[in-house]
């Protein structure tokens, strides 16, 4: 441990109200240990608050490479909303200044278009990359080619579950009322269920329309959170391998924090959503 404290400049912001602290690392920045950092910093009465941190480093096969840490100081593969701000920072800070730009990250280099008003970007639209439905990969110890509105008995409640990885682990339930769900209470208990060996996060999904879903979410590491990028991709992916929504299709995802247009493609998958600076800052740690 060091002895003495050392000061850490970082931007806080958001996608949606999924807010992180955001540390350039081009410069030569060092986190030692971001785990502890993540907890220390995203504690919202005696840190800075945010959903967890994000270091921006250099990348030897992309512009830049993301890494993002939980509130619980667990470490995401990915994460769509940080993404997106990724972007944003990297072109309003004139690291990359270019409108399609290539991020690295744990579950793969995805490329992004950014959307320009004023030299400053608004808008992100992300190539996620294909949806992966085989369960070991996902992963859950569930057998068979897929999971697909499959009843399990999970919080001691039998649930028909669709399971998909966007980078992350997704169980997403559809259910009547979203707002009426006990999402804590459920999403807390199936996070942890042994079905799933790395946690999993839990989309609750009402549909409104055939272009248009509500949700909910419960992020592993995080717990409820006002969007979840990757979440909101399984669930547009989840509602058309159910047939409540289709292919090649934009879907409006309505989340507490506000709306991502997703579309599901036999290649990929596309996520398109707003990315905003909140203040810069400097902390000592």
């Amino acid at each position: 441990m060091s002895k003495e404290k050392f000061k850490i400049p970082f931007t806080k912001m958001h996608g949606l109200g999924n807010d992180y602290i955001y540390i350039n690392c081009f410069s030569g920045l060092d986190i030692k240990s971001p785990e502890s950092l993540s907890r220390l910093l995203s504690d919202r009465h005696t840190g800075i608050g945010g959903d967890g941190i994000v270091l921006i480093l250099p990348s030897s096969i992309a512009d830049a490479k993301m890494r993002m840490f939980n509130i619980d100081g667990s470490e995401g593969n990915m994460c769509g909303n940080a993404i997106r701000c990724v972007g944003k920072y990297l072109f309003d800070n004139g690291i990359a200044k270019k409108r399609v730009i290539k991020i690295e990250t744990k579950s793969g280099v995805k490329q992004l278009e950014l959307f320009v008003e004023n030299d400053k970007v608004n808008l992100v639209k992300v190539d996620m990359g294909q949806a992966e439905l085989e369960p070991k990969k996902i992963p859950t110890t569930l057998s068979g080619k897929n999971i697909i509105n499959k009843k399990i008995r999970l919080a001691g409640n039998e649930y028909a579950i669709t399971c998909v990885s966007m980078g992350n682990p997704h169980a997403v339930i559809f259910v009547d009322s979203v707002e009426k769900f006990d999402v804590a209470g459920i999403g807390r208990k199936i996070e942890t269920d042994t079905i799933f060996p790395e946690r999993v996060n839990t989309e609750f999904i009402e549909i409104l329309c055939r272009n248009h879903l509500k949700m909910r979410v419960w992020e592993r590491g995080s717990g409820e959170t006002q969007a979840c990028g990757t979440g909101a991709c399984a669930a547009a992916v989840a509602a058309v391998l159910n047939g409540y929504c289709d292919k090649n299709a934009d879907i409006v995802v309505q989340l507490p924090g506000g709306d991502l247009t997703i579309k599901y493609t036999d290649s990929t998958v596309y996520m398109t959503g707003t990315a905003v600076k909140v203040f810069d800052g400097m902390v000592e740690v």
